[in-house]
């Protein structure tokens, strides 16, 4: 069973920097892709960044791409996504996933079926 545990989240006023943390265990990360979606207000759950567990690559969302980075810690058994530049459209609320399991909150992204999921962390950007 894979768990992820988010934290990080809170309220940045536009153009500020945040850092997310998705926490798991080392067998996670090393097996299965870690990724950051995000649910925007009346929108559906988006992909914004994911890094492979073999070689590292990274894949991000157009919208984000040049603004956050995805990496990964594997002597903290830690997820990071640093988000600079934020815009309100920033807001919403981000999630960790990893592609393991599957069932009807499954999404498709980059290839990848993301089946499990962190609980979720609030991201605000507002003056």
């Amino acid at each position: 069973q894979v768990q992820l545990v988010e934290s990080g989240g809170g309220l940045v006023q536009p153009g500020g920097s945040l850092r997310l943390s998705c926490a798991a265990s080392r067998r996670t990360l090393d097996y299965y892709t870690i990724a950051w979606f995000r649910q925007l207000p009346g929108q559906e759950r988006e992909g914004v960044a994911s890094v492979h567990p073999y070689d590292g690559s990274t894949n991000y969302a157009q919208s984000v791409a040049g603004r956050f980075t995805i990496s990964k810690d594997t002597a903290k058994n830690t997820v990071y996504l640093q988000m600079t530049s934020l815009r309100p459209e920033d807001t919403g609320t981000y999630y960790c996933a990893a592609d393991y399991g599957a069932g009807s909150d499954s999404v498709l992204w980059g290839g990848h079926y993301f089946g499990s999921w962190g609980q979720g962390t609030q991201v605000t950007v507002s003056s």
